[in-house]
């Protein structure tokens, strides 16, 4: 059985679906209206949403640092749960004090607290709710507000706050790790799959075309670390990032890359995502959904090679490589 990496519908397996769909010898049952509503936003490649974890003080000193950072030291409006907007410098005090998270930090640190050895629990959980460029900010926020007020609203504080000007529009979100009713808010890929559905379907409601499927069912294996490894290379920010490059480089220069183990699993993974995918194409085709159908099959012709990130590596390095001719081309015309 396949991972949940293959999740599609509603944290159902990809298989599990198709599988559900082709139910015994000349019987299939029907995929409902909303698996179907999900599969052709999948293929049409509707944008995706993205939910980010991107970690949480454990100090108030530190939540207040980034309250500091995401409201622009004063300059942005900070909303909170209770619909407030806060605005000013020494608001992210006000804030602090608020939440009694000093009380909150004593109890993270008691020697009681968790396993002998662990570290301190985070205080809040720093959350990034995105969308790609284009997509309508105040419709963004609207979205994002409905979607804390669902997920939290008397359980955990929290305050958000939009940023526009990184060229994608999105919201940090910042909760409370604790809640009202002494509950610590632990989250698992399980629940960024779940919030992930639920901030599209808030989106869609408020007329954001928006989708939430995993990477591996859109045949995408290639993630933004290996962006981000060229910007550290380039700028000479990180000497481990910089050695990766310089080492897939010589080898291509050698012209022998080497293949990673990971390969196998990548290949391994797209083929199940491939069996899923035409198992739910006989299925659409049986409830007359011709025309989904075919744009399944196509969706998964175009499915791109999977690729480690090394061979991600090995590729941006040839196509830099072949830049400066290709440049020299236009210039020549």
């Amino acid at each position: 059985m396949p991972k949940r990496l293959l999740s599609l519908f509603d944290g159902r397996a990809l298989l599990d679906i198709a599988s559900h769909a082709r139910r015994g010898p000349g019987r299939r049952d029907r995929l409902s209206p909303a698996h179907v509503e999900q599969i052709a936003r999948t293929v049409r490649r509707v944008p995706e949403v993205m939910v980010k974890v991107s970690g949480g003080g454990t100090s108030p000193g530190a939540v207040a640092a980034h309250f500091r950072y995401i409201d622009r030291r004063g300059e942005r409006d900070i909303e909170t749960d209770d619909g407030e907007s806060l605005r000013g410098k020494g608001v992210e005090k006000d804030l602090v004090k608020d939440w009694d998270l000093q009380a909150d930090e004593v109890e993270s640190r008691s020697p009681y607290a968790g396993k002998p050895g662990r570290k301190p629990g985070k205080l809040v959980h720093n959350i990034v709710l995105s969308m790609p460029m284009g997509t309508p900010p105040d419709k963004l926020l609207a979205a994002s507000r409905a979607f804390a007020r669902e997920q939290f609203a008397l359980k955990h504080r929290y305050a958000m706050v939009l940023h526009t000007d990184q060229g994608h529009p999105h919201v940090h979100l910042v909760v409370k790790a604790m809640s009202e009713q002494g509950d610590r808010l632990n989250i698992r890929k399980a629940t960024l799959r779940e919030w992930r559905h639920e901030f599209a379907r808030h989106l869609r409601e408020h007329g954001v075309a928006a989708n939430a499927t995993e990477r591996a069912v859109r045949g995408e294996s290639r993630t933004h670390k290996t962006d981000r490894i060229f910007r550290a290379e380039r700028h000479t920010e990180s000497t481990h990032t910089r050695e990766r490059v310089e080492a897939v480089a010589g080898e291509l220069s050698k012209g022998d890359l080497r293949i990673e183990p990971g390969k196998t699993k990548l290949l391994h993974t797209r083929r199940n995502v491939e069996r899923g995918w035409t198992a739910i194409s006989e299925a659409l085709e049986a409830a007359g959904q011709h025309d989904l159908a075919t744009q399944v099959r196509k969706f998964v012709d175009q499915m791109p090679a999977p690729r480690t990130e090394r061979e991600w590596i090995a590729a941006r390095l040839r196509g830099q490589t072949r830049s400066p001719p290709e440049k020299s081309r236009q210039l020549s015309r």
